[in-house]
């Protein structure tokens, strides 16, 4: 019975994460009508514009927060190690689709394509290569243990859970992250930018740019001098942009440094 409950579970927490991503790229791209994100507003603009500020940070700080070593190591305590990402999972997907269902219209517009000209088209094409990219980047690197199934299983079958190798292939070879380059396709370019579209991507834009920063200190950490040199070989986020580069910097010597330890 433990053993089919950390099943559903992972399951569960699969389902609830994955289906977060996906109502958001529908609720970003008003792909179905009466739940996109430019509705009518339905609250003052200064009270909408500090609870979406807050939405998007409580997304922030609950990703940032159990993403890190000394959570994960405290929620070890009372969950397996296995099923610690399928908790992460199922926490982040909960509190997107928060966001989403919480998130409220302020209305105006910053720029608006017309239906069938170029640049309606371009904006489409982009958005919809930009999820193209983040969904497929996912299976690049393999979808089933960012999301917690390929752990979960290694814990219902009794088998040793052995971490993904490092390795730079198809995406990865030109973007250190493209499944964030994938999102900032998916949220900039539309041909009807509101001002509360506007919000959430900016939001979410910073919320990445911070990610990154501490998600490559754990890289290091696990990868080492091959991430330090992949690092600065190929660009950031975006693909063939030379000053994406990131050479080590002093916010990295506590990271080379347990390398370093590990390696002595």
């Amino acid at each position: 019975m433990k053993k089919l409950g950390a099943s559903l579970f992972a399951i569960t927490a699969y389902a609830i994460g994955v289906g977060a991503l996906f109502a958001w790229t529908a609720f970003l791209g008003n792909l179905i009508p009466g739940i996109g994100i430019d509705g009518e507003a339905a609250m003052a603009t200064v009270p909408a514009l500090i609870k979406n500020l807050g939405l998007v940070a409580l997304f922030a700080l609950q990703h940032l927060i159990m993403a890190r070593k000394p959570f994960k190591a405290w929620l070890t305590k009372t969950v397996h190690p296995l099923l610690e990402r399928s908790v992460f999972v199922l926490a982040s997907g909960l509190t997107f689709s928060l966001v989403l269902w919480q998130w409220e219209p302020l209305g105006g517009t910053i720029w608006q394509a017309t239906t069938g000209s170029a640049a309606y088209y371009i904006h489409y094409t982009l958005f919809f290569i930009g999820w193209i990219i983040m969904y497929s980047s996912s299976f690049v690197i393999n979808h089933f243990d960012l999301f917690g199934l390929r752990q979960a299983y290694s814990y219902v079958t009794d088998r040793p859970y052995k971490p993904l190798k490092f390795r730079v292939v198809a995406y990865y070879k030109y973007t250190r992250h493209p499944l964030y380059f994938g999102m900032l396709l998916g949220m900039w370019f539309t041909p009807y930018m509101t001002i509360t579209h506007l919000i959430m991507a900016a939001g979410l834009t910073t919320f990445i740019l911070i990610a990154i920063t501490y998600e490559e200190r754990d890289l290091i950490r696990e990868f080492g001098n091959k991430y330090l040199q992949y690092r600065s070989n190929t660009p950031k986020l975006i693909p063939f942009l030379k000053t994406g580069r990131t050479q080590p910097t002093t916010q990295d010597i506590p990271a080379i440094e347990a390398v370093r330890a590990e390696n002595d």
